[in-house]
């Protein structure tokens, strides 16, 4: 199951649920017009993936997109506009791969996790971050 967050019509999560595993082949879960693209692909013993190398371009990335493969645990997803105003909160348990695109996010551990983070680079800390207040506890909505 692949679930699309989106706000005022703006793609700001795309969660892929730890399901994902049944298909096989290559299959992609990002459009062909994202900065950032990533798949799932299954294939049987023996299956040759011919020997290959990625031509030199240049590419225009003007935001930084970052995705989560939850290994462990249970994570508490916090979207925020883009000036800092809280919207809304999402779960992600162990196996789910969150894709964070627009807006602001924050994070809530729930229960222990291990998680990979992979994102274009190169990048720096004190240039490509911005950071804002977190939410209220009590003001958290899950949907």
């Amino acid at each position: 199951m692949i679930e699309k967050i989106l706000y005022k019509k703006q793609l700001f999560a795309l969660i892929v649920k730890g399901q994902y595993r049944k298909k096989r082949g290559v299959n992609f879960f990002t459009s062909k017009e994202a900065t950032q693209q990533f798949g799932y692909i299954k294939h049987k013993k023996n299956h040759i993936i011919k020997p290959h190398s990625h031509k030199k371009r240049l590419t225009r990335i003007l935001k930084t997109t970052e995705v989560l493969l939850l290994l462990k645990g249970i994570l508490r997803v916090d979207f925020y506009d883009n000036k800092g105003k809280y919207l809304f909160s999402k779960i992600i348990n162990e196996k789910d791969i969150i894709m964070l695109v627009h807006g602001g996010h924050g994070f809530k551990v729930l229960k222990d996790v291990e998680m990979i983070e992979v994102k274009q680079g190169p990048y720096s800390l004190a240039n490509d971050k911005v950071k804002f207040k977190k939410v209220d506890e009590k003001k958290i909505k899950i949907k």
